[in-house]
Order: structure tokens, then C-alpha cells, then sequence
């Protein structure tokens, strides 16, 4: 039944061909969490290392064909840094993924960056993500991601109402210097690094600034930005039905903004998130969606991490896309709960390991990606030739 040519085979062929998830610099470099880090020998220092880890890891998957990029981390030098990146492109047959400005690390940006009370520092702050749209139209990257720590921590000491107007004219600013066909995807967080209130804490928040910023504004969820045991496949049916759902940051957590690799805690949660995404598509919705990894890897191996995430994320696509839709509506129709309950759960454990194994060897990449790259000796070698330097590292990115 996994042979090409099978029904079943043609099926999940037709799935995995069409899934893509772009995977973020960030993972790759000596990244860790606010209490500290520690360094690994293989880590990558510059951009072009960064490129090159990311050239591997499509190597191996072949889904992994965009690399996310942060302004202040991978171009320090703005614009001036457009044409290193294209070479890099060039030479390594990744391209430049969304854009992500840094609207968090400017010690001017400690009382908040867009809803700031100084004008100064929200015009300056403005300008951050107005040049950030242009790294992207040069680029030619489609989409600029805007995450914002935004809040405050003490009641009475801001003035929630006047920071949503300033967050509104600076998303207004923003989306008009979109070129045609590029997106603005707003991301949502309900807490920290702001804890008594975050000006973009929600799903319902993130919606209202993107209808107001303009027609090519969307909301970005990240599976980690919510509270416990908050139902995010209601919310992700929600921005479908509404028009409004413009990717995702894939990650997993079991407290809070964990950046634990995809799957490793609660994977029938992303099960669940990507079977109302395939019930849309087969509803004709069509939505346009960025499937993105945000991860931060301080314990695993960089690569190996980001690998294991990509290939269990094609996993679960691949599960969810095998629910059989119709029987299901029948049963919904007739309120069958158990029936129904059974066949998101008999979709969900299935063994479809042998089903993409297959599809990988028909598209000449390795049927066991993770296994071929501790076979290549790839981690090793760069850790022999990155090694002495990124044991005195001490940079974030």
C-alpha cells in the first residue's frame, strides 16, 4: 500500500508535495533563554553558516526551501547587507523566508517600541519596520513578521487605550509601503515579557489590528503563544473563517513559550490544528498560509532539532490529510460523537512513517532524514570547524 502508483501512496504524495515549512536562522546559532546558554560546538556564528545549515537540513527533507531572517541578527547593517544575502541565496539554493524586524532589544525600547509614549522612539521604531519591509522587497520575500513585547507590568502606569491608537497608526504606516503581493502578519502573545498587559495579547486583538492596518494584513499564530489548555484549533478555524489566517510559528511547550521542538508534548494538538486547515482546503477555502518554525534549540543539536521538527511536522500533516472527510461529515451530521471522535483518532495513530518513508525515496531524498544526517557526519565536521570559536561566543544570534 505504500508503493507509488498505490491509491494510498498517491494520496500522501499528494499531501507531502504540497506542504512547505520554513525553518528560522535563529535555530541555528547559539540562541538559548533569557537565564542563559550554553554553546554548542556546531552552532553557526555568521549568515553564511546559517545558510549553509539550512541548505543541509533541505537537503535531507527537501520541504525547507525558505530560511526566516532577523533584521538585527542576520543583516546588522540593514539594507547594505542585501547583496551578501542574495550571494548566499545563490550559493546555496535557500531563499530569504520572512522578514522579521527586532523591536525588542533597543534599550530605548524598554517602556515599548510602537505603543511607546515617547513619539521619538515610535516614529524610530517605525522606521525599523519600514526599512524591514524594504530588506524584504529587495529580497523578494512575501512576508514580514511582526512579534512586539509591547505591555506593561503595573496597573495605572500606561495608557492602554492611547498605545492600541499608536499601534494602529504605526500598522497603518507599515502596510502602506507593501508592495503588491507581500503580507503583513501580525503575531500575538499573552504574556512576558509585559505581565499585567501586553497591547497585542490575543487572537481577537491581532485581528482587530490587521483589518484595521489594511487588506493585506493577517495574523500569525505561534502554538506557543497561549494559555494552558487554550483550544487553538477553535481560534485557527476562526481566522480561516474570517479570512484572517496568514501562517503559524510551529513550536511546542508544556508551560509557557517553551521553543520545545514540534510534536515532542502534544502532538494531536497540531494534529488537530492542521485537520481543520485540510477540512478548509477541502471546503474550497484556499487559504494562502506560512507554515514557519520558530524554535530556539539551548539542550538538543541545532540541526538534529530542526530536522526532527520538519520531518514530524510532515508527519502530522500527513495524518490529518488521510482523515477520511466525508465519512466524517456523515457522522457529524448524525451526531455520531463516538464514530466520529473515532476517526479523528484512528487517522491520528496511524504509523504513516513507511507512507512518507516512501515518498521520500520516490523524490530521491533520504527515506530517514534524521538518520542520514548523524550518517553524513555533517554535525561533526562543522562542530570540528566552528568549535573553538563558539566556545567563547556570547552573542544571542
Amino acid at each position: 500500500m505504500t508503493e507509488p502508483g498505490s491509491a494510498l501512496f498517491d494520496r500522501a504524495a499528494q499531501a507531502l508535495d504540497a506542504f512547505r515549512i520554513e525553518i528560522p536562522s535563529w535555530g541555528f546559532a547559539n540562541t538559548g533563554t533569557r537565564f542563559g546558554k550554553f554553546n554548542q560546538a556546531a552552532a553557526a556564528h555568521s549568515i553564511e553558516e546559517k545558510f549553509a545549515d539550512a541548505a543541509e537540513v533541505n537537503a535531507l527533507t527537501g520541504v525547507t526551501p525558505t530560511l526566516a531572517l532577523h533584521v538585527l541578527w542576520d543583516l546588522p547593517n540593514g539594507l547594505d547587507d542585501i547583496p551578501e544575502v542574495k550571494d548566499l541565496e545563490r550559493r546555496f539554493g535557500i531563499r530569504s523566508g520572512s522578514i522579521n524586524p527586532n523591536l525588542f532589544q533597543d534599550q530605548e525600547y524598554k517602556f515599548g517600541s510602537l505603543c511607546n509614549p515617547s513619539a521619538e522612539i515610535r516614529e524610530r521604531a517605525v522606521r525599523h519596520v519600514l526599512e524591514s519591509i524594504e530588506i524584504a522587497t529587495q529580497l523578494e520575500s512575501r512576508d514580514l513578521s511582526l512579534w512586539l513585547p509591547d505591555g506593561s507590568n503595573y496597573p495605572g502606569s500606561q495608557n492602554i487605550r492611547k498605545r492600541i491608537g499608536w499601534l494602529e497608526e504605526a500598522l497603518r504606516s507599515a502596510h502602506d509601503q507593501l508592495s503588491p503581493g507581500q503580507r503583513l502578519l501580525i503575531e500575538y502573545k499573552p504574556f512576558e515579557p509585559a505581565f499585567y498587559h501586553t497591547d497585542i495579547a490575543d487572537w481577537g486583538m491581532s485581528s482587530q489590528l490587521a483589518r484595521a492596518a489594511g487588506p493585506q494584513a493577517r495574523v500569525l499564530v505561534d502554538t506557543g503563544h497561549h494559555y494552558s489548555s487554550q483550544n487553538i484549533e477553535q481560534i485557527v478555524a476562526w481566522l480561516l473563517h474570517s479570512g484572517l489566517l496568514g501562517g503559524f510559528h510551529f513550536n511546542d511547550r508544556r508551560y509557557a513559550d517553551d521553543d520545545l521542538t514540534l510534536g515532542s508534548i502534544d502532538p494531536y494538538q497540531i494534529f488537530r490544528i492542521f485537520a481543520e486547515i485540510h477540512s478548509g482546503l477541502a471546503e474550497g477555502l484556499g487559504p494562502d498560509i506560512a507554515f514557519m518554525i520558530d524554535q530556539s534549540h539551548n539542550l538538543k543539536g541545532k540541526i538534529e532539532a530542526t530536522v526532527q521538527t520538519v520531518v514530524t511536522a510532515q508527519e502530522l500533516w500527513l495524518k490529518s490529510a488521510l482523515i477520511d472527510r466525508d465519512l466524517l461529515e456523515a457522522h457529524r451530521q448524525s451526531c455520531d460523537l463516538v464514530a466520529a471522535e473515532e476517526l479523528y483518532r484512528g487517522a491520528f495513530w496511524t504509523d504513516v512513517r513507511p507512507l512518507a518513508a516512501a515518498w521520500r525515496e520516490a523524490r530521491g531524498l533520504p527515506a530517514n532524514p534524521l538518520a542520514a544526517l548523524r550518517e553524513s557526519g555533517y554535525v561533526e565536521r562543522i562542530g570540528q570547524e566552528r568549535g573553538s570559536r563558539n566556545s567563547s561566543v556570547s552573542s544571542y544570534a
